[in-house]
């Protein structure tokens, strides 16, 4: 049973050298206006989504794009010895979930307010690699 254990550690290892990730918590972007921008570069090689988020003009692609370079700096500080180009590296997995509102009132007629919904979001990025680099 013990060797069954290691070797099932010792994939588990191996699986998270090829997988990096980055966090960005409590953006003040809705959730869905997120999800457009990221809807786009999910499963996408890193090359090609840092081109789309780049020339993309909406406000969540510059916080996306930072994002990406975050996630791709991680992977290289996993994997010193692995070059990018050869990694093929690609956007496993992108999530968009919403964070804490800010709820604020504004005036409305008649002596009456309504309420405002700040809305903020957490997105999590997964980079993942199609090449399995052995060290």
């Amino acid at each position: 049973m013990g060797v069954r254990k290691r070797q099932m550690a010792e994939r588990i290892k191996a699986e998270k050298q090829q997988v990096a990730f980055a966090k960005l918590n409590n953006c003040p972007t809705s959730p869905r206006k997120m999800r457009l921008v990221a809807d786009l570069v999910r499963g996408v090689q890193v090359e090609k989504a840092l081109a789309i988020l780049r020339f993309n003009p909406k406000e969540a692609s510059r916080r996306l794009e930072k994002l990406l370079l975050s996630a791709l700096a991680n992977w290289q500080a996993k994997n010193e010895e692995a070059s990018v180009e050869d990694a093929d590296l690609f956007v496993k997995e992108i999530r968009v979930d919403s964070a804490s509102m800010l709820k604020r009132l504004r005036p409305a007629p008649q002596g009456r307010a309504h309420r405002i919904r700040k809305r903020s979001n957490h997105v999590t990025l997964v980079l993942g690699s199609n090449n399995n680099i052995e060290s």
